[in-house]
């Protein structure tokens, strides 16, 4: 992978990675600031920023306006909210590029949000947040982070809450703008077909006059816990969905790779410990699967399954977790096993970067959040590098009770039964 950076006078930084071999090409405008930088009394105004961008610029003053300029040459464009960055992109045949970078800067630099479009959106919000409450399998991972982390930026929902979304003024969402769409703040990346030289004078051009300065911050991640803990959030469905999940490192750890690993032999595949173990051999989960979460000052590895709502269904599927656990972290993985994690993780990654959008993303990302971006043929090595001694360190330090939790969604709310289980 070849690419290039380039800051601008105001601050602002460009990824460029020119491909040969595709007619596509991608842009993507990636702010530093997500629900993590948010106070409680706007919660979920990132989130409903990310819908307003949509609503209308001076040169595009309608939401068809700017659906149809990407829709007429068929590319494919969106937007994300995360818990530490906001980004906008659209992917088009490289003959549509100067309309793509067009679309994309208007709506990150000349968005009207009017007070009229303000009130109109709110109720489309609220009514995606009726829509997560009725997805459990999307929301328990919020419902795990509110365990975790509990009444701090950290442990608050991306999208926010009803409340909030009915009262945050146009006002809130200028001040937003000022203190984070700021040109230090932002990252873009473009990947794909494209001359270089062009591209990077044409970018310095649009955002010239974004300001300087980076503001704006958040509040540093606290993290304490004497014991294990369980949260149940009560729902009537048809299945209990589940995490049990342990507290681990940020991004920036020098364990992650090994914590990868961990998370890859445990739960990453359809071979894995827990996908036999649960799945195959007793039947209790259609869904489970365990994955390392990270972000720049906290991470933790959650294994995530669906099982029937049966108590002593639920008390098997995790009974068992808790001994697959236990087990990795008390005998060292063998070298066949720890090889095909690192082929897995290696493939994968080789496979998640064969288009300009996803190339796009894995630049920008590691740009926004590192300053520094890993080649993966670089972190393909650090994969390489670790041990099965260095999976068992890790193992040790993570899975321990008072690092450990247990958060579900479903008709059930009795947690006597699950603590006698919380034990390693």
């Amino acid at each position: 992978m070849q690419f290039k950076k380039t800051i601008f006078k105001n601050g602002l930084r460009l990824i460029t990675a020119p491909m040969k071999d595709t007619s596509t090409v991608t842009v993507i405008v990636m702010a530093g600031v997500g629900s993590k930088y948010e106070t409680k009394d706007v919660n979920g105004i990132s989130h409903f920023l990310e819908h307003m961008f949509f609503k209308g610029t001076k040169k595009r003053p309608r939401t068809k306006d700017i659906s149809s300029a990407l829709d007429s040459v068929g590319g494919e464009y969106n937007a994300f909210t995360g818990k530490e960055q906001t980004a906008y992109y659209a992917k088009v045949d490289a003959r549509h590029f100067d309309l793509a970078l067009d679309v994309v800067s208007d709506i990150y630099l000349n968005s009207k949000i009017e007070e009229k479009e303000i009130n109109r959106e709110r109720g489309v919000v609220i009514q995606e947040i009726k829509m997560y409450e009725d997805t459990p399998i999307a929301i328990i991972g919020d419902v795990f982070e509110d365990l975790l982390y509990g009444d701090q930026p950290a442990g608050w929902e991306i999208i926010g809450t009803e409340e909030n979304i009915k009262k945050i003024s146009r006002r809130d969402f200028l001040n937003h703008l000022n203190n984070f769409y700021t040109a230090g703040n932002t990252v873009i990346s473009v990947a794909g077909k494209f001359d270089e030289k062009e591209v990077i004078q044409k970018i310095g051009k649009v955002f010239a006059k974004m300001k300087k300065e980076k503001n704006g911050g958040k509040l540093k991640v606290i993290e304490k816990q004497p014991a294990p803990r369980i949260k149940i959030k009560h729902k009537k469905t048809d299945q209990a969905h589940i995490i049990l999940g342990f507290r681990a490192y940020g991004m920036f750890h020098p364990d992650r790779y090994a914590l990868t690993l961990l998370a890859n032999i445990l739960g990453g595949s359809m071979s894995s410990r827990l996908f036999l173990s649960i799945r195959e051999r007793l039947g209790l989960a259609y869904y489970v699967s365990a994955s390392y979460e990270n972000y720049s000052d906290s991470g933790y590895l959650a294994v995530k399954m669906g099982v029937d709502i049966n108590p002593k269904k639920i008390e098997k599927a995790i009974r068992t977790a808790v001994k697959e656990i236990r087990k990795i972290r008390e005998k060292k993985v063998s070298d066949k096993e720890l090889k095909k994690a690192k082929d897995n993780l290696k493939g994968r990654m080789a496979l998640s970067l064969e288009a300009t959008d996803e190339i796009a993303s894995f630049l920008v990302s590691q740009e926004l959040m590192r300053k520094k971006i890993m080649r993966p043929e670089e972190i393909m090595l650090q994969i390489d590098r670790m041990t099965a001694g260095d999976i068992a360190r890790v193992a040790k330090d993570i899975f321990r009770e008072d690092k450990m939790n247990l958060a579900i969604i479903g008709p059930g709310e009795d947690k006597k039964y699950l603590e006698k289980i919380m034990r390693l």
